[in-house]
């Protein structure tokens, strides 16, 4: 059996640190969750596209004692434009079509900066795990919460092609208050459809995907233009 580099790395650093006892309790859990996933669920994005997410549902919740809605238009990936596929890869998952939906690299050192700070992990989601999580769970931080994003994510890129993971994302991740998908936000903050952004309203649009609900693409903050430039820059440097 082949196995990924990266993920033979991560094995091999688990063994080093001796915490075998943690990896035997994850997979114990992990066994047990396995069974209450939706494996058929993702079978079925192969082909449709869902109506409502978890992180929706999540938001309807929150915001029931006033008028909210959601507001999401579905377009295929050859109708967004190569400006914000670009732009979300270099900023969300720079290795997204090299790794099997999660970057085992990015893991490792979110484990080791929380052993050695004490602090809540940093941010290692894929966009496939971040996709995961929108669809199928919500925005806790809770560890099962994270083990069951872990399994569903490796599921879903054993069933889905990689174009039509980056499709769903882009249609259906939050950039705002009630609004869901590249094309609804791109309606929202600059007129336009989704298939005609430019590379640095691209950039807007990708730099607050880490915080929609605190940073809006047109904000002119020392936050969303320095994260505006970062972007750019690695699509220059890609030749994008």
């Amino acid at each position: 059996m082949n196995i990924n580099p990266k993920f033979a790395s991560f094995l091999k650093w688990i063994k080093e640190h001796k915490i075998k006892s943690v990896l035997y309790a994850i997979f114990v859990i992990a066994a047990l969750e396995y069974f209450t996933l939706p494996s058929y669920s993702i079978k079925n994005l192969v082909k449709e596209n869902p109506k409502i997410t978890a992180i929706m549902e999540q938001r309807l919740d929150e915001n029931d004692e006033r008028k909210f809605k959601i507001v999401q238009k579905w377009v295929p990936i050859s109708r967004i434009s190569l400006n914000m596929v670009h732009a979300i890869i270099v900023a969300e998952d720079g290795s997204f079509y090299e790794h099997a939906g999660v970057d085992w690299y990015e893991v490792q050192e979110s484990i080791e900066r929380n052993l050695e700070t004490d602090k809540p992990m940093r941010g290692a989601s894929t966009i496939s795990q971040q996709l995961a999580k929108n669809l199928y769970l919500s925005t806790s931080r809770d560890p099962l919460r994270k083990l069951k994003e872990l399994i569903i994510t490796l599921r879903m890129e054993r069933i889905l092609k990689k174009q039509r993971i980056l499709e769903l994302y882009l249609n259906l991740i939050e950039w705002g208050d009630g609004v869901f998908g590249v094309e609804a936000a791109s309606q929202k903050y600059f007129g336009k459809s989704a298939s005609g952004l430019d590379r640095w309203e691209a950039a807007r649009l990708a730099a607050v995907v880490p915080s929609p609900l605190k940073h809006r693409p047109l904000d002119d903050t020392r936050w969303v233009n320095r994260k505006t430039n970062i972007i750019l820059t690695r699509m220059e440097a890609r030749g994008w």
